[in-house]
């Protein structure tokens, strides 16, 4: 019997798992390996500072998306071969014909000076469900001060997510009646609010119009927590009364352990197939590999669509195509019952327009409209419900040009 090994049972694992399920006869064996009993919705920490979600509404059971013919192990992974193409973990190991990983990423906060000093006192995160509740609790009372989002560096999960906070920030204190005796502060490593200059460009706008300000090109080097300031390498300083903080974020440690990965645990990837450029019979899904589009659930989905299309191409014995053209599609909450909608890949920024029907939408591209607003909401449903049970949906794994407007392409790779 051959075998399937699958790493992680995240968004890109289980869809590459349901779906190859689908399409393997009884002669491969499936087999997941995952550390947690519990899938996170990792979109929905975002909401919860805020009130917008409950904890447990964004957890649910790994099982509930386990099919018959999967076998789901609970266990650590403590080395990976690609050599004698075996998966070492705490329990025993197993071997593999074909492996994909999709083990993540995760903050790191110790990677920054200070910054444990006053973890969860002023300092907090929203990257993780114990961070975003702790946030809550935190600032639910907060009427005065400076707030200031720092991010540490990039990569990052979901590169719209500090925007989103930001946004939400202001929606939150002005509902509350508090916005105006409070600052919100963008500390970013970047050089504007987004990275692409069109996008970049309409983000910058709406922080101007809802009084965010913005500091660009700040990289961080320490966290005073005695004066409350954050200190980038240049020596420049900016001070907070409470800070949330994005810090590095990093592959997981079985990778650095494995030495199969760069220095933060990242697959080196090949853009268009999304094989291992290193190793053999190895694909790599999700936040887990280092090819330059958004580390989100969207990203995996499509990369989900061309890993199994070229697992079935090889195991027929013909070669992956280079299909992946690091799609991205991502809705940016704004505020006020309201979000913007990205949709980019390599070579093409984000570009006004109707997705994903030309002229009809629903949805508007690099727009703020109500209707976005609930298509952000309703992607929870959808998660859960069909795109982690392998469910087609309406979106192709690369990105079309059409209801795009043309004027606006701006070819960033040539």
């Amino acid at each position: 019997m051959k075998k399937l090994v699958i790493l992680g049972y995240g968004s890109g694992g289980t869809m590459v798992a349901t779906k190859m399920r689908e399409k393997l006869d009884d002669d491969w064996k499936i087999t997941v390996i995952d550390r947690d009993r519990q899938h996170h919705y990792q979109p929905g920490w975002l909401f919860i500072p805020f009130g917008v979600y409950k904890p447990e509404e964004c957890i649910k059971p790994k099982m509930d998306f386990v099919l018959p013919g999967i076998d789901f192990v609970l266990d650590e992974v403590t080395n990976i071969d690609p050599v004698k193409k075996r998966i070492k973990t705490k329990k025993g190991h197993v071997d593999y014909d074909w492996l994909v990983v999709g083990t993540g990423c995760r903050i790191m906060p110790d990677e920054v000076e200070g910054m444990r000093d006053d973890w969860r006192g002023d300092i907090h995160d929203f990257y993780t469900p114990d961070g975003a509740i702790a946030l809550y609790k935190r600032w639910k009372y907060f009427k005065k001060g400076k707030i200031v989002l720092n991010i540490a560096e990039m990569p990052i999960k979901c590169p719209v997510a500090p925007l989103e906070f930001i946004f939400m920030a202001d929606w939150y204190f002005s509902v509350n009646g508090v916005r105006d005796d409070i600052e919100l502060e963008l500390v970013t490593p970047l050089s504007g609010a987004f990275t692409k200059p069109v996008a970049t460009a309409a983000l910058t706008k709406l922080c101007v119009e809802k009084n965010i300000k913005i500091t660009p090109n700040f990289d961080i080097a320490e966290v005073n927590v005695g004066d409350k300031t954050i200190v980038s390498a240049k020596g420049d300083e900016v001070n907070y009364d409470l800070l949330v903080a994005i810090p590095p974020n990093f592959g997981a440690q079985v990778i650095i352990d494995s030495e199969i990965g760069d220095p933060m645990g990242y697959l080196d990837t090949d853009h268009g197939t999304l094989k291992s450029k290193q190793f053999e019979n190895m694909y790599i899904v999700g936040d887990a590999t280092n090819v330059p589009t958004s580390k989100a659930g969207a990203v995996a989905h499509y990369e989900s669509d061309i890993i199994v299309e070229n697992l079935l191409r090889e195991i027929d014995g013909q070669e992956p195509l280079p299909e992946y053209d690091g799609h991205s599609t991502c809705f940016i909450v704004t505020g006020y019952e309201k979000a913007s909608l990205i949709d980019f890949n390599y070579k093409v920024e984000p570009l006004p327009g109707k997705y994903p029907f030309p002229g009809l939408g629903p949805f508007t591209l690099l727009g703020e409209s109500h209707f976005n607003y609930w298509g952000k909401m309703m992607f929870k449903w959808v998660y859960f419900n069909m795109m982690l049970k392998g469910k087609e949906l309406p979106l192709e794994p690369q990105m079309f040009m059409a209801g795009k407007m043309l004027g606006h392409v701006y070819h960033v790779y040539g």
